[in-house]
């Protein structure tokens, strides 16, 4: 490895963190810019299984710069402190969502047929 490419590797690894939730991993990471400013990266990863069980992610990368911290930070602020107004800490899992969907499902079947529809998981859009 070149002089060049070690620093471009050094600039990159500035500082990190990583928050895993489940299916998703979240990346935190300060990088440099051309002038040596820094700016943070947040992305999100996703993992994805197919049905032969091989796998994929889907990334989603936000670039923050040092001009908006403070509007997005109290924006962010706003935000979570508005949905645990409404909606509280309690968490709903996505395992009861498949447990009440499977209920819901296997009760409508017994009823009547279905019609032909695509199911659609809004968290894989």
């Amino acid at each position: 490895m070149n002089r060049n490419e070690n620093d471009m590797l050094e600039k990159e690894e500035i500082f990190s963190k990583v928050l895993r939730a489940g299916r998703r991993t979240y990346f935190f990471d300060v990088r440099s810019t051309k002038a040596d400013d820094y700016y943070i990266t947040i992305t999100e990863s996703k993992k994805f299984t197919e049905e032969d069980g091989s796998f994929h992610f889907k990334k989603h990368k936000i670039y923050l710069y040092k001009e908006d911290f403070a509007a997005f930070r109290d924006i962010l602020d706003e935000m979570t402190d508005f949905v645990l107004k409404q909606k509280g800490e309690e968490v709903i899992s996505e395992r009861h969502q498949k447990d009440f969907k499977k209920e819901y499902f296997s009760e409508k079947a017994q009823e009547e047929p279905r019609t032909n529809f695509t199911d659609i998981d809004f968290d894989d859009i």
